[in-house]
């Protein structure tokens, strides 16, 4: 039966489903395809017919995917990159290549990888583009199962069997101050650390974070008077203002080289965290994908080494 039912499935209606799915209406999922409008709607109509579904109704912004179709959209996704990819040659040749990658990052993780891997990129594949997202750790895994993305940088993330992971480094945490900032002397001390009101790095925004725990564990507590999400803004406000930042110490240590900030020695202990490439073991022996990875690794090396830790 099943059998059957794949019989009745052509490539062509699995890619109009995909189209649908990602864009919402018939007239940008035609555009998206190559095909016309009344293609596309007679596609629809024929996957409603063989699936006894509606698939779609319409909403206030476009199409709306029913139960069905939304429990099909990873699986045809990832179907139609795996046969894509199947189908596509074996050899992959960096000099020649015309393809385009997609990774997700962080705004500091890409401050700090994309400079050495575009340098890799225009000098051995010039053809090849990339296309960077925004960091989202849960969105981004449901993105690389279903093939939308080709790897993402990320801290550790809940391991899955489905995905693969390579550290690219290790990353510790420094205290940024503002230079002639009042409080501060030569050294910060833990009393002044709790006193001073704080910026927070905050993607999410909401919760406490690792430096709130660590305190916690000392009977202490802080003031948070702002919480931001951006890692590369967060130093700017630093060095306008009385508040102190706790941040990756590479970002402390590149931010200081360019604005009037002190890096300062945390007084209590905070824990390293690792910062992986993040990849599906469909792309393991892929081997274009495969050379992505070595480039993005490379990069890491570069860049570690040109901010080397004091």
């Amino acid at each position: 039966m099943a059998d059957a039912r794949l019989g009745a499935i052509n490539l062509n209606l699995l890619t109009a489903l995909d189209a649908l799915l990602a864009e919402g209406t018939v007239t940008r999922a035609a555009a998206r395809t190559g095909v016309t409008q009344s293609a596309m709607s007679h596609s629809l109509q024929k996957l409603r017919d063989m699936l006894g579904d509606p698939l779609f109704v319409r909403g206030p912004a476009g199409l709306v995917p029913t139960a069905r179709a939304a429990a099909l959209r990873e699986p045809v996704r990832r179907g139609l990159v795996e046969l894509s990819r199947a189908l596509a040659s074996t050899d992959f040749d960096p000099r020649d290549a015309t393809r385009t990658f997609t990774v997700s990052s962080g705004d500091f993780f890409s401050a700090l990888l994309l400079p050495p891997l575009l340098d890799i990129l225009f000098r051995e594949a010039p053809g090849v583009d990339l296309n960077v997202r925004p960091s989202d750790a849960q969105r981004d895994l449901h993105l690389l199962e279903a093939g939308e993305l080709d790897g993402a940088i990320l801290v550790p993330v809940a391991e899955r069997t489905t995905l693969r992971r390579v550290r690219l480094f290790t990353e510790t945490f420094a205290c940024l101050v503002r230079e002639d900032h009042p409080d501060v002397g030569d050294t910060l001390s833990l009393e002044t650390f709790a006193r001073l009101s704080h910026a927070l790095i905050s993607p999410r925004g909401s919760g406490p974070s690792f430096v709130d725990d660590a305190l916690a564990a000392l009977g202490l507590s802080r003031r948070i008077a702002l919480r931001i999400p951006f890692f590369l803004a967060a130093p700017m406000i630093i060095a306008r203002s009385d508040l102190i930042l706790t941040a990756p110490r590479r970002v402390a240590l590149q931010f200081a080289k360019t604005l009037p900030l002190r890096v300062m020695e945390p007084p209590l202990p905070l824990a390293s965290f690792g910062v992986h490439l993040v990849w599906h073991e469909r792309d393991d022996a892929e081997p274009a994908h495969a050379w992505l990875r070595k480039a993005i690794v490379r990069a890491a090396e570069a860049a570690t080494q040109e901010s080397p830790q004091p």
